[in-house]
């Protein structure tokens, strides 16, 4: 699998699955492949410092599935309680398999490594890279890249809690646990009675066989993370639901949220319109919303080129959610191989597009109805740097909400949220969720639909 990561770019969370149940691992085996394959990818940039140190040359040096051997190895060494003898001896054997020339040097380098705690060894890649509470030695030892690290310091330090980021590391390098959502008002009794209750979100839980409740509850149950789900009950929260409501989920895919807004909207008797670039996304969407009776159409298009007459709602929407496309530097701990992909150019190229979009999804929005803007991604420029520059072009068309008091309403439990309220960080490290980025924003009952911030008409594909 980690070939697979590797050299086409596969998404782990969607192949390591579909390999377990080929390969019919029994439940314990399946928990330790996630665990190696994922943990190994999460550790990438540790473990590769520690290789470099044992074995005396730089990863670029190691062909590249011997490498992999090795990461696996040096994961299962210091990271996992498989026994010494069995992670090496079974290392080398799958070396004899893949590189029989690199057998020898598999053994040699893990028997390295396994002469030196794991503590140890951090301490040593650590001294190798920088001082003492560096940003790099950080990004060795807790295995970030480093712009990763310096943006998830700003967004932090943002907040007046810098001195949070060694917990946010260390909560992105931990094994979440799968949440589950039930979606409200389709028949199936609540929360508590399937599970573990979410601290935050009334509808999320967690159980021991979560895929088994998934495969037993035809849709009303679906896997969905806590922060996810408070950012589209932000939405639905924004205001009291009229009937006859037009919502739109602008880039629904791959529909999770969507789920939520459907079930939302059937019990407020509103209708919901999804959109979605990529065909393939819009059929998991179309799949995410099959158990909810209620007729949503998911439109497959660019979100830019979105026209709400065209979508049955002349006067505009009443509710728009934009999930914007982001880095996703908010979901690290679930994705691991995305750390290792992105790259600071990719921002400059999300935020010009999350401009277009947020500005389409403002065009299209009813007078006096809600937009929720949301990421992701902490990253500032992707969260505040988006928002404040579309608030600018809007200026009194637009009126920000006091999206805290709305989440903090939807929520069972209050949060520890910073800020002045106009905005909501979720954090992986404080709130157990991925790091979201909600933003509520109403238009004014005097602005007009389909214009832009100075009132006058623009393009539709703008």
């Amino acid at each position: 699998m980690l070939e697979a990561v590797r050299d086409d770019e596969a998404y782990a969370n969607l192949l390591l699955p579909a390999r377990i149940e080929r390969a019919r691992l029994d439940p314990a085996d399946a928990g330790l492949a996630t665990e190696l394959a994922y943990g190994t990818l999460r550790r990438l940039g540790t473990w590769d410092a520690v290789i470099v140190e044992a074995a005396g040359r730089p990863v670029a040096k190691i062909d590249p599935p011997v490498l992999d051997l090795l990461r696996l190895g040096v994961h299962q060494l210091l990271a996992t309680r498989v026994p010494t003898h069995a992670a090496v001896h079974e290392s080398v054997a799958l070396a004899h398999r893949v590189a029989p020339h690199a057998a020898g040097f598999v053994n040699a380098v893990l028997r390295t490594v396994s002469r030196t705690e794991a503590d140890a060894w951090l301490e040593r890649i650590g001294d190798a890279t920088g001082a003492e509470g560096s940003l790099e030695r950080l990004a060795v030892v807790e295995s970030h890249p480093l712009w990763v690290v310096r943006a998830l310091r700003s967004a932090l330090e943002r907040e007046g809690r810098g001195d949070e980021l060694e917990a946010l590391l260390a909560a992105d390098n931990a094994a979440p646990a799968v949440n589950l959502v039930l979606l409200p008002g389709l028949g199936d009794g609540g929360v508590d009675e399937l599970g573990e209750p979410d601290r935050f979100s009334p509808v999320g839980f967690t159980a021991d066989r979560p895929l088994e409740l998934v495969a037993s509850h035809e849709g009303r149950v679906r896997v969905q993370d806590e922060g996810s789900q408070l950012a589209a009950l932000a939405l639905v929260g924004a205001a009291p639901v009229r009937p006859g409501e037009r919502w739109l989920d602008l880039c629904s895919g791959p529909g999770g949220k969507t789920a939520l807004l459907a079930a939302a909207a059937l019990a407020g008797d509103a209708s919901l319109v999804a959109n979605e670039l990529v065909p393939a996304r819009a059929e998991l969407v179309r799949r995410a919303i099959a158990a909810v009776p209620i007729d949503v159409h998911v439109r497959v298009g660019d979100g830019r080129e979105v026209e709400a007459e065209a979508l049955g709602a002349p006067g505009g929407f009443d509710r728009i959610l934009l999930d914007a496309p982001c880095t996703g530097l908010g979901a690290l701990r679930r994705r691991p191989e995305a750390r290792w992909r992105k790259q600071p150019s990719d921002v400059a190229e999300l935020t010009g597009l999350q401009a277009e979009l947020v500005d389409a999804a403002f065009r299209q929005l009813a007078p006096g109805g809600v937009l929720a803007y949301v990421t992701c991604s902490p990253h500032t420029a992707e969260t505040h740097g988006t928002l404040q520059a579309a608030l600018g072009r809007w200026g009194a068309a637009a009126e920000q909400l006091d999206t805290a008091a709305v989440v903090q309403g939807a929520s069972r439990h209050p949060l520890d949220l910073a800020g002045d309220g106009r905005t909501v960080q979720l954090w992986p490290h404080r709130h157990g969720t991925d790091a979201m980025f909600i933003a509520l924003v109403r238009k004014a009952a005097d602005a007009a639909v389909g214009a832009d911030a100075t009132g006058s008409a623009a393009p539709s594909d703008a």
